[in-house]
């Protein structure tokens, strides 16, 4: 990936991120239809109390079992994360994607762990998966990594996530994919959550296109 590409991401960033308040209703549904914004995913019940979430959604003209495989490798150290690889390294991600499939990396199971940078930085758990049709990742304590239960009341510093990954056939050429999150916090936590959704939207994005081209081009 260029600098320039990376250029581009960041100012990005910048605008979304500062008038977050007037596009939170257009990029919290990105791309996704009523029907999909009311639809049950698989998941939605580890934290059944969301306090913010989204839902993003995009056609892709390839069949779901060329679509699997770019997720199944999805994390830090395994097959990257398809998005503005630049800008996460310095942040100290430790980010190198992929363009091609990695068989070592297609065996995902319940419980592994997928990183978004070195141990230590925020990670999730694999809580379900069904082949060709969902991944479910749920947040993980990054120091300990074991997995996060939702609390209805919870004390300071806490915080849950999901983020769902569905796939659905539109024929037998073409696959419809969902992306949500459902996420729940402590009051202390919440300025933190405003801040990262506009920027995790930019990053979200860029990587659901780079799956999309990868997908229909292999």
């Amino acid at each position: 990936m260029s600098w320039f590409e990376s250029l581009i991401g960041a100012l990005q960033v910048s605008v979304v991120l500062l008038l977050s308040p007037f596009l939170r209703a257009w990029y919290n549904r990105w791309g996704a239809s009523e029907v999909d914004l009311r639809q049950v995913l698989p998941g939605d019940d580890l934290v059944p109390q969301p306090q913010m979430g989204y839902t993003h959604a995009m056609a892709i003209q390839a069949p779901i079992g060329r679509v699997w495989p770019w997720l199944v490798q999805l994390g830090q150290g395994r097959g990257g994360l398809y998005s503005y690889e630049k800008l996460e390294n310095l942040a100290g991600c430790d980010i190198h994607n992929t363009h091609c499939i990695l068989p070592e990396h297609q065996n995902l199971q319940v419980g592994d762990v997928i990183r978004l940078g070195p141990r230590g930085y925020p990670c999730f758990g694999v809580a379900a998966l069904e082949p060709q049709h969902a991944l479910v990742l749920i947040s993980l304590e990054p120091k300990t990594e074991q997995r996060v239960s939702f609390l209805a009341k919870p004390g300071k510093g806490y915080s849950i996530a999901t983020w769902q990954f569905i796939l659905e056939p539109m024929g037998e050429q073409a696959t419809r994919l969902l992306v949500r999150q459902r996420l729940a916090y402590s009051p202390d936590m919440a300025w933190i959550w405003r801040l990262t959704e506009p920027v995790a939207f930019v990053m979200e994005r860029k990587m659901l296109l780079t799956i999309r081209r990868l997908s229909e081009q292999n």
